[in-house]
């Protein structure tokens, strides 16, 4: 996978949802504001304002489930060409907008419902993603360009 500051991802999939425990719904926009979220997403405030996965991540953990279709994850946003295991603290700027990560998004119990097995696939590297909260607000589509904003800390 591409690492490092001089490697750009894509924004490949964007998803809100409209309640809790509600349906995802699969959007081709999101508006971010700063310190809030996501407009019309259930979820806002607070330091899980924003979920993330990775396309490369995901199909490498869910080979051995066959074909599973992403939204199950529950994310806001899908990227590709970015490593997300190990990123605490780090600055991720996702088109015009700016997440700082605050940790791994640990899969639940509730994926195996969805999916037998989901849960324990997506256990390792961070499999289930990350969660952020908005620095800078902007429209974020699909196909932005996603990439790291700083260096990742030595150790």
């Amino acid at each position: 996978m591409n690492e490092g500051p001089e490697s750009d991802g894509r924004v490949e999939r964007l998803w809100v949802k409209r309640a809790k425990r509600g349906p995802m719904d699969v959007v081709n926009e999101a508006q971010f504001i700063a310190r809030r979220g996501i407009a019309t997403n259930a979820d806002s405030g607070g330091r899980r304002q924003v979920t993330i996965i990775a396309r490369e991540r995901w199909q490498e953990l869910t080979e051995a489930l066959g074909e599973v279709d992403p939204v199950l994850r529950r994310a806001n946003v899908m990227v590709s060409g970015i490593e997300l295991e190990s990123s605490r603290g780090r600055l991720l700027q996702i088109g015009a907008a700016t997440v700082r990560v605050n940790g791994e998004t640990r899969p639940c119990r509730a994926l195996d419902f969805a999916l037998k097995g989901l849960q324990q696939a997506l256990d390792p590297h961070w499999g289930g993603g990350v969660y952020a909260e908005v620095i800078e607000g902007a429209i974020v589509r699909l196909d932005d360009v996603v990439r790291w904003i700083d260096e990742p800390e030595a150790g």
